[in-house]
């Protein structure tokens, strides 16, 4: 590989088999690259979201609502549950998402003690919006890949991510 080709995580992989020689670095390789990508993507999508008026937890509400469809309603204990947050987290979340009208709070109409969250309107308007704006980002970043190239990575990524447990899942190693 040439000087050019190199990235940095090469680059700290060829320093750790000086420092730590012996240690077996190809998850760095791996997960090292998938740490770095997310934390470069993280402020261009932040950028996206506060321009259609959202924080991203906000987005991931909204988007979670919208993807199920039609009526475009959910349980807050399925909202938390499909964005593996706490409840409490998600109660944050809603207030916001509620005091700007993306969102309503509806009695359930099969337990009058809990209720349903809703998309409203505006909401779905606004998830949609950024979303769209998202999805043209990423787009742009993934023209450096060819079709055959994107379509094996997703694979890749897939059985990597059915492979890793959650960490409610997560056993500890016996020791």
């Amino acid at each position: 590989m040439s000087h050019y080709e190199r990235d940095e995580v090469d680059v700290f992989r060829a320093q750790r088999d000086v420092e730590s020689p012996g240690v077996d670095t190809e998850g760095m390789a791996i997960f090292g690259r998938i740490y770095r990508i997310a934390t470069r993507i993280e402020p261009h999508m932040e950028a996206i979201f506060a321009r259609h008026g959202l924080e991203r937890g906000e987005f991931d509400v909204l988007a979670t609502l919208q993807r199920g469809g039609p009526p475009y309603r959910m349980t807050p204990t399925a909202i938390y549950t499909s964005l593996m947050v706490s409840s409490g987290g998600l109660t944050h979340r809603l207030k916001r998402l509620e005091a700007a009208g993306f969102i309503r709070r509806v009695p359930s109409p099969d337990d009058r003690r809990s209720t349903i969250v809703e998309l409203t309107d505006i909401g779905n308007a606004r998830a949609r919006a950024a979303f769209e704006e998202d999805m043209q980002l990423e787009a742009r970043w993934l023209a450096s890949l060819l079709p055959g190239e994107r379509a094996q990575l997703a694979a890749l990524l897939r059985k990597l991510n059915r492979a890793i447990p959650d960490a409610s899942q997560a056993k500890e190693p016996d020791g």
